[in-house]
Parts: C-alpha cells; structure tokens; sequence
C-alpha cells in the first residue's frame, strides 16, 4: 500500500516508511514546526483560559 507523505507530497510503501506518514525527518520536523508556530491548527472555537488554570476552580460562593 502506497501513503503520500503530508509534507512534501512524496509517494512511498508504506511498510518501508519507519516516519510514516512522512517520507523522512526532515519532513517530520517541517510539520512538528508548523505546530509549534501555530501555522498548523485544528480548527474550532478558541477556548479562554482559567485565570487559575486549573479546571472547575469556579467560585460558587
């Protein structure tokens, strides 16, 4: 089965791929860097932040 690499767009066999679904490192560390920059996002609502940050710290009294 033949997977192309999200990257560069490279076709290569899957069973031969030890990055899958990338094609190499480089390529990996591309995509890895697009998320870290904020390029590469899932789309959806931004969700705000706890000035607490921790979860359920509401004050209810």
């Amino acid at each position: 089965m033949q997977i192309q690499c999200p990257t560069c767009g490279r076709r290569l066999e899957y069973s031969e791929a030890p990055l899958r679904p990338f094609c190499s490192e480089r390529c990996r560390l591309i995509d890895l860097g697009g998320w870290l920059s904020e390029r590469n996002v899932i789309a959806g609502e931004a969700v705000a932040a706890d000035p607490d940050g921790l979860p359920g710290s509401e004050d209810d009294a």
